[in-house]
């Protein structure tokens, strides 16, 4: 039996999930990011009693087939953007189609009318997480970040930097408290200023 969970977006995340599982003694085949595999179906109990527990931790179960698509759409841009040493070498737009086997204008379509932004701007903020995280951590210049994240230049890259944050990516090293946003949390400023 699978089943899909919302907000599921790391490692510890899929711990969290596991230790539900045990608590309730599930047995499971695979514990993904956004999804689970089942050796046994849930009863009614069982499912509400995982559903409490995720909720707990933040998570929580998808029932609506356009969510759990959504879903995988972002888990899909998320494992690209920030689990991968390289992003792919083909357009974004064909690699998400491929990955999910779906048409990618349905894909946009849906991802647009359910989150109020398109794909594009969805990648665009995983980006500049990753470009925060990388200034963060110190081992690249500004030039191997573009390079790494595929921008066309170093102008281009601080351009939609500056862009979404407000301020230039040297000033974003200079900074004393860098913030960053969340995994499951990118994406949502934008959606909520729309």
């Amino acid at each position: 039996m699978k089943i899909y969970i919302k907000y599921m977006v790391s490692l510890r995340c899929k711990m969290v999930v596991k230790e539900e599982l045990r608590k309730l003694g599930l047995h499971f085949i695979i514990v993904d990011l956004g999804e689970i595999e089942l050796m046994e179906d849930l009863s009614a109990s069982e499912h509400e009693q995982l559903k409490l527990g995720l909720l707990r931790s933040g998570l929580e179960l998808m029932d609506d087939k356009k969510a759990v698509l959504i879903d995988k759409i972002k888990k899909v841009i998320i494992q690209m953007i920030h689990f991968n040493d390289e992003l792919p070498s083909i357009k974004y737009s064909d690699y998400i189609s491929q990955k999910l086997d779906y048409d990618y204008t349905y894909l946009s379509n849906i991802f647009s009318e359910v989150n109020g932004i398109t794909i594009q701007q969805f990648i665009i903020s995983h980006k500049i997480e990753k470009i925060k995280e990388l200034i963060i951590y110190n081992e690249l210049n500004l030039t191997e970040i573009s390079y790494k994240l595929q921008y066309s230049s170093v102008a281009h890259l601080s351009n939609q930097f500056k862009k979404v944050t407000g301020m230039t990516p040297t000033y974003f090293k200079n900074l004393k408290n860098k913030s960053r946003i969340l995994l499951e949390e990118v994406g949502n400023q934008l959606a909520n200023k729309s």
